[in-house]
């Protein structure tokens, strides 16, 4: 026991002490809720201008590659890569090297820079 208080005392001043901090433990509890929820939140892995291009070129080559009534396995092998390849670059998943954008270009019959000309219009 504390010496000079009783425990008729002790007994009153005990809920006004849990009365006084619950507001603090309160506060702590939702500071780790908040944390924790910010952590698992999915963020984009770029900036969403990036990710816009990214989707419109593999709309632009999705759409050549249909065009030309080609298939993503015969397009990889007249590249030299392989069919998962194609279908990353159609999904947006990953971009082609500026050596396999001109020779998918002119696999399409189109000019690399009319290519990319329909990406940013």
């Amino acid at each position: 026991m504390i010496p000079g208080i009783g425990p008729a005392e002790l007994a009153i001043m005990l809920p006004l002490l849990l009365i006084r901090a619950l507001p603090w433990v309160l506060f702590v509890i939702l500071c780790i809720l908040a944390i924790r929820w910010f952590l698992r939140q999915e963020r984009p892995r770029k900036d969403p201008e990036s990710v816009a291009v990214r989707r419109s070129l593999a709309e632009v080559l999705r759409s050549h590659r249909e065009r030309c009534k080609m298939t993503q396995e015969f397009v990889a092998e007249k590249v030299g890569v392989s069919r998962q390849a194609v279908s990353k670059w159609e999904s947006g998943a990953s971009e082609p090297s500026t050596t396999n954008l001109v020779k998918v270009a002119r696999l399409y019959g189109v000019d690399p820079a009319e290519l990319l000309r329909e990406v940013e219009g």
